[in-house]
């Protein structure tokens, strides 16, 4: 890290953790918080991932996520803490249901329905890791990246890093004119240190990553970028499906498209291989997506 740099590494996966780490209040009830430095609202990947916390810890430990579904409603204060109510709706012989809500100010600014399972034996096939991908040590670090547009860094040059990012193809946040317009997003990650051995901070931390660079998806459909001469966007809802064991500390391919964006909104879709090509999780996200007048869009 440069003086004045980003936190990565070891010491940015800490901080991390350590958002993960949610304050017990009650039995159903949590406390989460927001890096000191940030956006301007709470990025919706660990508003989700201390949601998944939350709900994870009312749940039996030998039952392992399988698939969650979101929808953010408020912009979050990362000024503020974040209180996490966890409903217990349903636990049966093989599966266990939680409603977890975020609350800011008194008001719902994200909601979660996720679903446990058992483990069990079953029918097995996947789609294929798709081929002529580059590996993640054949394309550039996201140091690499930032150092040819310093302008379009922001305070997202000054937030703590703890996901190992490598763009395949060009990323979103390029200068206007940079960016081909190309079907796929693709980008190799990992948590940038190693992580406990814990099934369920494994599935938070893809969590956290899985909401990173989706939506870029609906912007490499047509060439388009982030920010000023380009689009500003928000993610209005998000669902995922754990697939496979993984750990979320080893590199795995986010392959993303967009099959439809109209109406101010945009659809994505992700599929994430494993180093060994094992398909480990999907996630699909809608999100607004608007032209960029000065500031960020608001939901609602």
């Amino acid at each position: 890290m440069t003086p004045g740099g980003p936190v990565t590494g070891a010491a940015a996966v800490e901080q991390l953790l350590e958002l993960f780490d949610l304050r017990r209040l009650g039995d159903t009830t949590f406390l989460g918080t927001s890096p000191p430095v940030g956006p301007l609202r709470v990025y919706g990947g660990q508003v989700a991932g201390q949601a998944l916390v939350a709900a994870g810890r009312t749940v039996d430990p030998s039952r392992h996520v399988h698939s969650l579904h979101g929808y953010f409603v408020r912009p979050g204060d990362p000024t503020e803490p974040i209180e996490y109510q966890v409903e217990n709706i349903r636990d049966g012989r093989s599966f266990s249901v939680r409603r977890s809500v975020a609350v800011q100010h008194g008001k719902t600014i994200f909601f979660m329905s996720a679903s446990f399972q058992h483990p069990e034996e079953g029918l097995d096939h996947q789609t294929p890791l798709p081929p002529d991908v580059p590996g993640p040590d054949e394309v550039p670090t996201m140091t690499e990246r930032l150092a040819r547009y310093p302008e379009r860094l922001g305070i997202w040059g000054q937030i703590p890093r703890p996901i190992d990012v490598r763009y395949v193809g060009e990323p979103g946040w390029v200068r206007p004119g940079d960016r081909p317009a190309e079907p796929n997003q693709r980008v190799w990650m990992r948590i940038d240190a190693k992580l406990p051995d814990d099934p369920l901070l494994h599935a938070c931390a893809l969590t956290y990553a899985s909401d990173l660079t989706l939506l870029d998806a609906v912007l490499s459909t047509h060439g388009e970028v982030w920010g000023p001469g380009g689009v500003a966007g928000a993610s209005l809802d998000h669902a995922l499906w754990f697939h496979r064991p993984f750990r979320a500390d080893e590199w795995f391919l986010y392959d993303c498209v967009s099959p439809s964006a109209s109406g101010g909104r945009g659809l994505a879709t992700g599929r994430m291989f494993g180093p060994d090509g094992r398909h480990i999780a999907s996630a699909v996200q809608e999100g607004l997506v608007r032209r960029e007048q000065g500031r960020p869009p608001q939901v609602g």
